[in-house]
């Protein structure tokens, strides 16, 4: 199939972008660079724009007949959504507009987007299915519902077809450290406590100590970035096969606390490190869980690096060589 994938230098578009190609798709990769990286892309040819340049996506669209868009290209830190939510708005929900209206120019027959378990916002439940009310509590989770939406109504008025798939915490790394998370500031728990391994940092913080929780600190369902990865590969395969528009949680169902990851780190690095305990950030819920029933059952989805033990590894070994690969 002749794909589009927006965001495709990224962490999570990148192992995706891997996995396209060993899967024989032909491929496109359209991204700024911002937060990625060419030698990220292994497969397909890079073209590096912005979605906000709406005359070069058209051209791009005019020049190679796409059968299927897969939407990675997004900003996805919530406390800088905080400080500047305009910026949010502009490059995730105006975007993705831009984005639609050549899909819908085009006819492109099928979408996969890259959407996030902050659309739930703080629910009093712990284990979260896709029927739960929307109600996030930032900029970069509702500029992310918006997109869907939209998705949502252009499929509804159009032949246009969508997979939408809901992340929860996205971790790891390629079991070959061909690829890896590579941002310009770290902001995700395990590769902070990573780079405190290879001596980037000197030590990190734990938010919350007085969570409902078996230790006190918040849980959360870490899935490996290939399982991820995985996913779209199977939505493209579901949508070819005549599949429905879908809404799907991806996550393991279950989770583990901050300070269980932290000392995993610890444990398969064996090098110890400071850990600051501080007080809570606003809006960290207890918990935040998938329910992964429907993923399973409409794509027949199941996860092959379920494993805190796993994750934790193949993050230590990318970070170590990405720190070598950074210094020479």
């Amino acid at each position: 199939m002749k794909v589009l994938v927006t965001g495709g230098a990224g962490y999570i578009g990148s192992h995706v972008v891997k996995q396209l190609g060993e899967a024989g798709h032909d491929i496109v990769v359209y991204d700024n660079l911002s937060t990625g990286y060419p030698w990220a892309v292994t497969f397909g040819t890079l073209i590096i724009g912005d979605i906000e340049d709406v005359a070069k996506l058209d051209a791009v669209f005019a020049e190679h007949k796409f059968e299927a868009v897969l939407h990675f290209a997004a900003n996805i830190v919530v406390p800088e959504s905080v400080e500047n939510p305009l910026k949010y708005y502009r490059n995730n929900t105006r975007n993705t507009l831009n984005l639609l209206g050549i899909i819908e120019k085009y006819e492109t027959p099928y979408m996969v987007f890259s959407s996030t378990a902050a659309v739930y916002g703080m629910p009093d439940e712990k284990v979260l299915t896709e029927a739960m009310p929307l109600q996030p509590i930032n900029p970069y989770g509702a500029s992310k519902m918006m997109s869907e939406q939209m998705i949502r109504d252009l499929s509804f008025a159009s032949n246009l077809k969508h997979v939408i798939l809901r992340y929860f915490n996205v971790a790891g790394a390629d079991l070959t450290s061909r690829l890896g998370q590579a941002p310009p500031e770290a902001t995700h728990l395990i590769k902070v406590a990573c780079e405190c391994v290879t001596g980037v940092r000197a030590g990190m913080m734990v938010f919350g100590t007085d969570y409902e929780t078996r230790d006190g600190t918040c849980i959360r369902d870490y899935i490996h970035v290939d399982d991820l990865a995985k996913a779209h590969v199977m939505a493209l395969d579901y949508m070819a096969k005549g599949g429905e528009s879908q809404i799907l949680n991806c996550g393991y169902g279950r989770g583990f606390t901050v300070s269980e990851v932290i000392d995993a780190v610890k444990e398969k690095s064996g090098k110890d490190f400071p850990v600051e305990l501080v007080g809570r950030r606003a809006g960290d819920p207890d918990a935040l869980m998938a329910d992964n029933t429907k993923i399973k059952q409409v794509l027949g989805w199941s996860p092959d690096h379920d494993d805190l033990g796993v994750i934790v590894q193949s993050a230590l070994d990318w970070e170590a060589k990405w720190q070598k690969q950074k210094s020479a």
